[in-house]
């Protein structure tokens, strides 16, 4: 994933730094330390070794400004072809989502266009998504397929997730999702598709170097326990990781299955019960909760914010970007979202972007955090405080962003 080469050794300072992005731990006149790409040391200014002082850094002061992680956007739908504002209007005028699926539309409308959408024309649509993404200091994002529902267009969606990341300044990781929904051409004949996403596409697209991860919605209008399970049998026999969307719409004990797999996350979680708890604290499982789609789609039942607290579970944030119950590409707002709309703690969310993200994505080792011999990836915050990430809606305080030592924005402009 070195799409930048090594970062210049440099020296970043002047700043409040918070390693974890936990707003209640910081560095006072912090300063970062790297050489080639990597953190060599980080502290305050005042107790930088002399060794570091020797040798000839590049120096870059940041004015008291403050310095997280990168932010991580851990669930993301990025990659699709045209829109569906027009389903927007219907949902408006009385339909459900449910009831707009079950019409042919949802995702299977974008699953039409991503089909037909050439891999140039994908690729220019999605980075549009993306630039913005990385403009609110995200240096790493998950982005999932399943907008294709057959061999060439998930792979054509997986390749294009691969050029994102090889052409921008971020970490991209790329999740499998071909159980999205049953495709037109195998309606009434669920057991067949699976069986092809099983034994042929994920198998292939896997051998190509193009799957990071697997997803599976288990959902009434997705898939059913048992064909959901087929899946993972599927991803544990390719030794990749599992992820699940889980409890959005009903609680048909898709997280309970998830947790027998030892899945990395599940997803949503608006239905989510304490049996279902307990089997994530005990299979490790992170609870990934994405105000987006709870908003848009004007959810009345919310994820149980304090059962997951009192289990100590750790709880992520993302944008849940996609075309059709979460068009956004703001990880900010998010967080203004999951506090407002969840109550969530300023500190809570904010990890929720950054060290539980991570976790989320089974990169905890990686990302997540500032510390030495990690990748210098950061984002720098013009604010007084990190509670203003959680607090403004629609203006973007984010002033650079560091990715493998490269400084690839300042002043408001990406460096690509």
């Amino acid at each position: 994933m070195d799409n930048q080469g090594k970062g210049a050794d440099s020296i970043w300072s002047s700043s409040k730094i918070s390693p974890t992005g936990n707003p209640e731990y910081f560095i006072e006149e912090g300063a970062i330390v790297v050489r080639d790409g990597l953190i060599a040391w980080i502290g305050k200014e005042k107790e930088i070794p002399p060794e570091f002082n020797s040798i000839s850094l590049v120096r870059h002061d940041f004015g008291n400004n403050w310095i997280t992680p990168g932010l991580i956007d851990c669930h993301t739908h990025l990659i699709y072809g045209a829109n569906r504002a027009g389903e927007f209007a219907i949902r408006l005028a009385g339909a459900s989502y449910e009831e707009i699926s079950r019409n042919n539309g949802g995702i299977m409308s974008t699953v039409r266009a991503t089909r037909q959408i050439d891999e140039e024309n994908l690729f220019l649509q999605s980075a549009k998504r993306l630039e913005s993404l990385l403009s609110e200091g995200v240096t790493t994002i998950e982005i999932k397929s399943g907008y294709g529902l057959d061999l060439d267009t998930e792979r054509k969606m997986l390749r294009v997730a691969r050029r994102l990341n090889d052409s921008y300044p971020v970490n991209i990781y790329t999740t499998f999702l071909g159980a999205h929904t049953l495709p037109p051409e195998y309606r009434g004949r669920a057991d067949d598709y699976i069986k092809l996403v099983c034994e042929e596409m994920l198998p292939v697209l896997h051998s190509e170097g193009l799957v990071d991860a697997v997803d599976v919605f288990c959902e009434s209008i997705g898939f059913s326990l048992r064909e959901s399970e087929q899946v993972c049998i599927a991803a544990n026999k390719l030794n990749l990781p599992l992820r699940m969307h889980a409890e959005q719409l009903s609680n048909m004990g898709a997280t309970q299955l998830a947790t027998r797999f030892k899945a990395l996350s599940v997803d949503h979680l608006e239905y989510l019960r304490e049996p279902d708890v307990i089997a994530m604290k005990e299979s490790g499982t992170v609870a990934v909760l994405l105000p987006g789609a709870y908003y848009f789609l004007s959810e009345k039942k919310k994820p149980p914010l304090d059962i997951l607290r009192a289990y100590q579970i750790p709880i992520a944030i993302s944008t849940d970007s996609n075309p059709g119950t979460s068009p956004t590409t703001s990880l900010l707002l998010m967080l203004n979202m999951s506090c407002v709309l969840f109550k969530m703690t300023t500190t809570e969310a904010l990890i929720g972007v950054t060290k539980n993200a991570a976790l989320a994505l089974g990169k905890s080792n990686l990302h997540g955090l500032l510390e030495v011999g990690r990748a210098a990836d950061f984002a720098v915050w013009s604010v007084d405080s990190l509670a203003e990430l959680t607090y403004w809606c629609g203006f973007n305080p984010c002033i650079a962003v560091v990715h493998k030592g490269h400084l690839v924005k300042y002043d408001k402009k990406v460096v690509v």
